[in-house]
């Protein structure tokens, strides 16, 4: 009987050693560093568990094996895990990518900046620099107003001008151009249509006109504040039948902007619509992205007793009420 307790006792304390070695193997496993590697960018799935995951990190060679992992969540007492996408470097050790996965997952989207006054196709181009999408996928998107939703009605052409330069959040990678077409419509009716909804629908001019105003307040006119002033000569132009003037207008369908050669040919060129020196009137369309500082001006503009204006070498505005007096400006900033 003694040998019998003994042989008991020699099992048990067997079977605690075991035990205990099972444990101290366990805590070595998952305290140890794993080796040197790339980072992994590790997708959680929505609904998955610690098993599932465990085999997602056995895949991606973060760790030995799965059970490792187990333990690991046991342990902690579960795994708070949240689906998206995870950077794991592989030097972690199974507790340091337990704790990883429980923080927020990489953000799904990378901002893009629609700058001021751009055009559909500077965006476009920007895009397509980017690798986020082929060139002329963005332009075919804002060709026209199917498909879009707005609390107005969308010009039949061209959206120019209703698509607001704002820092969008939009997919990483490659993208549908029309997510952020939409996005532009969505931002340009809550700041610029709905605060002025009622004194659209008050005011003598169009949605339209007010747009094709505002864009070109937004490139003739660097200071929001002296837009009111500009607004309120250009209106009175358009008014009394006189050509705009907006050199701007005449650079609307260069390839670059800023091609000079190419712009100065566009001023000799009588037939081009765009040309505001020789055509009355409004431009065709928008010449860029509107901002609601420059569309508040187009819409509220200040009544005054200037024909013209010119902007010195250093951008500041000097309007005049006749040919003389702005013929006299031109030669003392020397501005031709």
């Amino acid at each position: 009987m003694k040998k019998l307790v003994i042989g008991v006792l020699v099992l048990v304390v067997l079977a605690v050693l075991s035990v205990a070695g099972v444990f101290v193997w366990f805590e070595r496993a998952a305290n140890a560093p794993g080796s040197p590697g790339e980072d992994v960018v590790l997708e959680v799935p929505k609904g998955s568990n610690a098993r599932s995951i465990g085999a997602l990190l056995v895949k991606h060679e973060l760790v030995d094996d799965a059970l490792t992992f187990r333990y690991v969540v046991w342990k902690r007492g579960g795994l708070q895990l949240k689906a998206g996408k995870f950077t794991l470097a592989h030097t972690l050790s199974p507790m340091e990518l337990a704790a990883a996965l429980e923080k927020a997952p990489l953000a799904e989207d990378e901002p893009f900046v629609v700058v001021e006054g751009w055009r559909i196709r500077d965006v476009d181009e920007a895009l397509a620099n980017a690798g986020r999408i082929d060139a002329g996928a963005y332009v075919k998107a804002a060709s026209s107003g199917a498909g879009y939703t707005a609390p107005f009605e969308l010009p039949k052409g061209t959206l120019e001008g209703y698509l607001y330069p704002e820092t969008y959040q939009l997919p990483k990678g490659r993208f549908d151009p029309r997510v952020l077409v939409q996005k532009q419509l969505d931002l340009f009716a809550a700041r610029v249509f709905e605060p002025a909804r009622a004194d659209v629908a008050k005011s003598k001019r169009s949605l339209q006109e007010l747009v094709t105003m505002a864009s070109m307040l937004e490139r003739e006119e660097p200071t929001p504040a002296n837009r009111p002033i500009v607004a309120g000569i250009l209106w009175k132009r358009i008014d009394k039948g006189f050509p705009l003037g907006v050199d701007a207008t005449s650079r609307y369908e260069l390839k670059s902007w800023n091609d000079r050669s190419a712009f100065l040919a566009k001023l000799r060129d009588a037939s081009d619509p765009y040309n505001s020196r020789h055509n009355k009137g409004l431009p065709p369309t928008p010449i860029g992205a509107v901002t609601t500082s420059s569309f508040e001006a187009a819409l509220n503009p200040t009544a005054n007793d200037y024909l013209y204006y010119l902007h010195d070498a250093q951008k500041q505005l000097h309007p005049s009420r006749d040919a003389e007096e702005h013929e006299a400006l031109r030669k003392k900033y020397n501005v031709y």
